[in-house]
């Protein structure tokens, strides 16, 4: 297993976090991230909150969890498939303790039960297992989804609640197996969080609502709280109220009788996690370090202040004014901080960083997903649920911004005269492309629209509902299933789909020709090789003999080279092209035989071959901090303040929209 090697940042994580977790008495924070580390802040000044000593995982850490019994006890779960127990004392070196790892796979969430001894873990196989800590025996396996199990509570009395993708909450005594209460909802259920009391169990779905349950799971509220996803939910100190994170990018203080008490909105907020103690909460965010706020005014006591550029997006822009360059085209890449970087120089320049790089501010929330105009107009889709039009020349005139979509934009694709998003929420959504007023709505995905591509007269869609559909807005058709959700697609020619799957897989179907009777698929083929979830896909070639690249959350590159009469030789093609230091977010073709590919390790890599036969190798290979740093040095030489205003902005915490 491949072990992430991120530059670590000094003042906090060096990618986007993912929990928080406060000790009992409110003077420790433990904050996990996509970098592979849990950091440990001294929170007993919330307004200048210290890191004081830093963990480590191989993958990026889902969770943690302190002990009710030993104050220096922490439990953290990774995607490595382990548990570490640490001790973290108040002066001095941790330890580790032991590790839990006979786990099949990621681990999402822990929860110590009472004694502070046993400790309930949570996975993506659906499996729910309670284990000894100081001998690190498995003690039982408590429970089972039949999808992701996404968080386990523990009430004060011992009552292990669990909730999952399957939409099942279930409550149980782990000594009376017998007795477990099950419910079931249509939405996946990702939080969960028991009261003080332990009266109350409060779920949060991604249909935005909050449902108040007894430990017999009967439903006491319920609660509309988004439009977007609930994701996360904490208990006030008396019990009296609760705050929930949602994919709005706000937190939202609610009373338990359902009256909203007040709305913490911030861009660079992930709510995919909040805690709260002692009057603290503590929220996930897509910058370096935890939000910390005062839970009974919703004001900022502190906030992370650097940004990553972490790229989510890859798009290329073809711009007529760039015809005396070869190729006449621009790179753009969509990061973490909101901006988008832009590489105007040719990707094949025989240099270390591309010239004429720019950071280009696009919304003050991450972007998710861009794609190309005409004459250097782009689109970008935020996390903040918006989409952004800008030109990436100087007298492109102001940006257009959408009006909110109800949910994060994961997939953007122009299609004709129309621009397709979809969303978090599973919608698929036209707008008009020099407005971006909404004209058109399909029919939605049973879950989020992960990836778009234009293909065919219409477009490509896959979805976390594992399936993966083509045609235009009105008139869709499912090709095929994955075993798990399916990250991306994308299509070559008329005629060849690929998709990327949680499932470990990716598929390359051949369609019938059009016109004869529907999208029907004529040959499909099941790729292997990745050892984790497949992230990114794309195709190469033509659709005779298409190469087939994907990108692995094993940090891995793969190629396979597609035969139609074939399909154990094309299985037995596969093989490692390159390695990164983090998982693979995104690619994108620079030409019919190069794809330039994007890392959450700041890498941009473009890879392909020479000639039809030959196979697919690394080209040349960028640093996105190194080609913003040398833009921004570039620009001072100049005299030109532009893009070195845009990159301290940016250093410094001041959210540019």
């Amino acid at each position: 297993m491949r072990t992430i090697d991120l530059k670590p940042d000094p003042l906090g994580h060096a990618a986007p976090i993912t929990h928080v977790a406060f000790r009992p008495d409110g003077k420790r924070l433990a904050s996990c991230s996509y970098d592979g580390t849990v950091l440990v802040w001294d929170t007993s000044e919330p307004a200048s909150p210290v890191p004081l000593t830093r963990l480590r995982h191989r993958r990026l850490v889902n969770a943690a969890a302190w002990s009710p019994t030993a104050p220096t006890l922490l439990a953290t779960a990774s995607a490595d498939k382990t548990v570490g127990v640490w001790r973290i004392p108040e002066h001095g070196r941790h330890r580790l303790v032991t590790v839990l790892a006979r786990h099949t796979d990621d681990i999402n969430s822990v929860a110590w039960m009472p004694d502070g001894r046993r400790l309930i873990c949570v996975s993506e196989d659906g499996r729910a297992t309670m284990w000894d800590t100081p001998t690190g025996a498995l003690l039982a396996e408590i429970g089972a989804h039949s999808a992701h199990c996404m968080m386990v509570s523990v009430s004060c009395e011992g009552l292990v609640a669990t909730v999952g993708e399957d939409g099942m909450v279930a409550v149980g005594d782990p000594g009376r197996p017998a007795t477990a209460e099950m419910r079931h909802y249509a939405s996946s259920v990702e939080g969960c969080a028991w009261s003080h009391s332990g009266k109350l169990l409060a779920v949060a779905r991604d249909d935005g609502i909050v449902n108040l349950l007894t430990p017999e799971l009967d439903c006491l509220r319920t609660i509309n709280v988004s439009t977007s996803a609930a994701r996360s939910v904490a208990w006030a100190d008396d019990d009296n109220s609760i705050v929930v994170g949602a994919y709005d990018g706000s937190l939202h203080h609610i009373g338990i009788s359902g009256e909203p008490i007040g709305r913490t909105h911030d861009a660079r907020l992930w709510p995919r996690s909040v805690a709260a103690a002692h009057g603290l909460i503590a929220a996930g965010s897509f910058w370096n370090a935890p939000h910390l706020l005062d839970f009974a005014t919703g004001a900022e006591l502190s906030a992370p202040r650097r940004p990553g550029h972490g790229v989510n997006a890859l798009a290329v822009l073809s711009d007529r004014r760039l015809a005396d360059r070869i190729p006449g085209r621009r790179l753009l890449a969509g990061c973490d901080s909101g901006s988008v970087l832009i590489l105007d120089a040719d990707v094949d320049a025989d240099v270390d960083a591309p010239s004429g790089a720019r950071l280009l501010p696009v919304s003050d929330s991450p972007v998710l997903s861009l794609a190309a105009g005409r004459d250097g107009v782009f689109y970008a889709g935020t996390y903040g649920g918006q989409v952004v039009r800008r030109s990436v020349r100087p007298d492109g005139g102001e940006p257009t911004v959408s009006a909110p979509l109800g949910a994060p934009v994961p997939s953007l694709a122009l299609v004709g005269d129309r621009l397709v998003a979809g969303t978090y929420n599973g919608e698929l959504i036209a707008l008009d492309p020099e407005t971006l007023a909404e004209v058109e709505r399909g029919a939605p995905h049973a879950g989020s629209v992960k990836s778009l591509s234009a293909f065919d007269g219409g477009f490509l869609s896959a979805a976390t509902d594992r399936t993966v559909a083509a045609g235009p807005l009105d008139d869709r058709a499912t090709l095929w299933q994955h075993g798990n959700l399916v990250n991306a697609v994308a299509g070559l020619g008329d005629r060849v789909v690929a998709s990327a799957s949680r499932d470990h897989t990716v598929k390359v179907g051949l369609l019938a020709p059009p016109g004869t009777g529907g999208r029907r698929v004529a040959n499909v083929q099941t790729l292997l090789g990745p050892d984790e979830s497949v992230k990114c896909v794309g195709l190469l070639g033509d659709p005779d003999a298409p190469v087939v690249l994907a990108g692995s959350y094993d940090f891995g590159l793969y190629a396979w080279e597609v035969d139609w009469r074939d399909s154990v030789g094309t299985l037995a093609s596969g093989r490692l092209v390159s390695t990164f230091r983090q998982g693979l977010s995104c690619m994108i073709p620079w030409d019919t035989d190069r794809m330039v590919v994007a890392g959450w390790d700041g890498r941009l890599l473009l890879v392909g071959r020479e000639r039809r036969n030959a196979p697919v190798r690394e080209l040349r290979s960028w640093q996105v901090d190194d080609v913003i740093e040398r833009a921004g040095a570039a620009d001072r030489a100049a005299g030109d303040g532009q893009v070195d205003e845009q990159v301290d902005a940016l250093e410094y915490g001041q959210v540019a929209s």
